[in-house]
């Protein structure tokens, strides 16, 4: 099974819910546990679904077992809440993109410092939307574009695929992509990977030894 980024994920009949956005995968044991379909026409949020959700038989292309009317039943990718900055243990994230990661506008229900003409007013906490990934502990959301380091510290490539045994939903390869106008690809075994974070994965081999690997050929 091969997850791409922007593959399209239908539905059992047949609609079209969104795309492939990021693979949820372990670091340590290579499996993967879940993917992310970016937000389209049917949803507003991104929605992580469990690896066990793709039909087995479908070969043709990455279809789920549910229909398109239970998809709100699948937990939203992150969650986001305010916290004063104080409280923020971590650095912020701006999850949707059209407001500041900062603002002096929090909730409605946190405005209690408002008041009328001629009244104090006391002092305005500082508000900071904090987003938190619905993922399993241990896992972390692999980007597909991440970038692909080899052992002494070179970009070779980033990620386009990542190919997943249907038997125990473990990552076997990784497709590394590499080029601007002509696209070059080679098929990389996870056993070289030493190291995953959200946008880079590192290699335990170094660029030397990738250049003598060769080209993979794509399926006809």
């Amino acid at each position: 099974m091969r997850l791409t980024k922007g593959a399209d994920v239908y539905s059992a009949t047949g609609e079209k819910l969104g795309s492939v956005d990021r693979v949820i995968i372990n670091p340590n044991t290579k499996e993967v546990t879940h993917f992310v379909i970016s937000k389209g026409f049917l949803f507003t949020t991104n929605k992580i679904i469990g690896i066990d959700m793709i039909d087995p038989d479908d070969q043709e292309r990455i279809s789920l077992l549910s229909s398109g009317a239970d998809l709100d039943k699948f937990q939203d990718f992150t969650d986001s809440h305010y916290v004063t900055l104080d409280q923020a243990d971590r650095p912020i994230e701006d999850v949707t993109g059209d407001v500041p990661a900062a603002t002096w506008n929090p909730p409605v229900e946190y405005a209690w410092w408002h008041s009328g003409p001629g009244m104090a007013y006391p002092p305005m906490p500082l508000f900071v939307r904090k987003a938190e990934q619905n993922i399993p502990e241990g896992t972390v959301a692999l980007e597909e574009g991440a970038k692909v380091t080899s052992k002494d510290g070179h970009h070779v490539g980033n990620v386009a695929e990542v190919y997943v045994d249907k038997e125990d939903n473990r990552a076997t390869h990784i497709l590394v992509s590499s080029g601007t106008l002509v696209k070059e690809q080679k098929l990389l075994p996870v056993t070289w990977i030493s190291e995953i974070d959200e946008d880079e994965v590192h290699l335990s081999v170094d660029e030397d030894f990738l250049k003598r690997v060769p080209y993979h050929e794509p399926e006809r």
